[in-house]
């Protein structure tokens, strides 16, 4: 079931930038090494709901409903775009703020939560990748799917944290220079605008 072929592939997926990785890479710079954790944390918690519908077959319905998966997949699009119109906008110094208050851990988990969530090519995902490495005569079908997805959320999770972390090791840097600040906030914007834009224009 975990064979290197699977364990490849996931880590392949993994570390293509997206959506969760731009989100980790930008609170980790903006707010430091803990908040990418928690940021990190959201994004691997927001993998959840997508394999519930694979495991449940819900996944099948959605591939085959163009109605529902293109209310999902607009409501993602337009949570970009809303993510990149807040990072322009923002012009609040980084500085290093460490995550203590309940409230704002939280905060980030959810707001990385939701971006994982409205991500209906996740789902899509699940539904094509997974059961290629599922042998039905090995065992409970169910069970291998849950153990196959579990060990790509923790590979999700320390792909995303390692982003995270490197983002930090540059934060001297970056606080020290307005300039530079400037720069990565219009860079995040865009990203997060062009994942938008490639969302709402991608087909099943």
């Amino acid at each position: 079931m975990f064979t290197t072929e699977f364990l490849i592939t996931s880590l392949v997926v993994v570390l293509i930038p997206g959506t969760g990785v731009v989100f980790a890479v930008s609170t980790g710079l903006a707010q430091g090494r803990r908040a990418s954790l928690f940021a990190s944390l959201g994004c691997t918690l927001g993998i959840v709901p997508h394999l519930l519908a694979t495991a449940l077959g819900l996944a099948a319905v959605m591939h085959t409903s163009a109605l529902a998966f293109q209310l999902l997949k607009y409501a993602g699009v337009v949570y970009l775009l809303y993510l990149a119109f807040a990072t322009w906008r923002d012009r609040s110094a980084f500085t290093v703020q460490p995550v203590q208050a309940r409230g704002g851990a939280l905060g980030l988990v959810a707001k990385a939560f939701f971006l994982s969530i409205l991500n209906p090519k996740l789902t899509i995902f699940f539904l094509a990748f997974l059961p290629q490495f599922v042998q039905p005569d090995t065992g409970s079908p169910l069970l291998q799917l849950l153990g196959l997805s579990g060990v790509f959320m923790v590979m999700t999770f320390g792909v995303f944290v390692l982003y995270g972390l490197l983002a930090h090791a540059f934060r001297k840097s970056v606080i020290e220079s307005p300039r530079i600040q400037a720069w990565l906030r219009r860079g995040f914007a865009t990203a997060f605008a062009g994942l938008g834009t490639q969302l709402a224009l991608s087909e099943r």
